[in-house]
């Protein structure tokens, strides 16, 4: 892998790339395609750097961990969300103020009809032969952007809702109450 992250000579790229690998564990392909398309995100929204970020992958696959890494969207800080399709895409858009009901994002996909041109990302892609992560980088370096397919869409913004903590009329713990409920999940399961 060494000798492919060699060949790359965009300064901002390796940083990231140094920047995700710790934190992934290694340089899948996946998240290689998290750092590209984190990028393009970038680039179309003209995102700068440590501006807030919303993330809804499409896949739990190493896709999300860049966005972690380099957006500062997590989990946690709700930034980032997991709606698992099985696909290899992903929704970015900014924060936006409270009150504000719809923001303007971006969908990116890894798309087959795209991928031909680089046979061995396409077999790894479609799981038709086994790839290498080396193999695969090393046409997603060579292809760039150009494996992609994005348009701009408009990102529907929930309305935050009034957090409620309840005493669990079984368990006697206390959850986030969503609705009526008087038990928690756990307890209701």
């Amino acid at each position: 892998m060494d000798e492919i992250i060699q060949q790359i000579r965009d300064p901002e790229l390796l940083s990231q790339i140094g920047k995700v690998v710790p934190f992934h564990g290694y340089l899948s392909t996946g998240a290689f395609i998290g750092i590209q398309m984190f990028n393009i995100a970038k680039k179309a929204l003209d995102l700068q750097d440590g501006e807030r970020i919303f993330v809804t992958c499409e896949t739990y696959n190493c896709l999300p961990d860049p966005f972690q890494v380099l957006g500062g969207a997590t989990i946690g800080n709700k930034g980032l969300r997991i709606a698992d399709s099985g696909k290899m895409a992903v929704v970015v858009n900014r924060h936006v103020p409270a009150g504000v009901t719809s923001v303007p994002g971006i969908r990116i996909y890894l798309d087959p009809n795209r991928t031909k041109k680089n046979p061995k990302l396409h077999a790894w892609y479609l799981n038709t032969e086994k790839i290498s992560h080396k193999e695969a980088i090393h046409d997603l370096i060579k292809a760039g952007d150009d494996v992609y397919t994005y348009e701009m869409v408009n990102v529907e913004v929930p309305i935050k809702p009034n957090k409620c903590i309840k005493m669990c009329g079984e368990c006697g713990e206390y959850f986030v109450q969503y609705g009526e409920e008087v038990l928690c999940s756990t307890c209701t399961a």
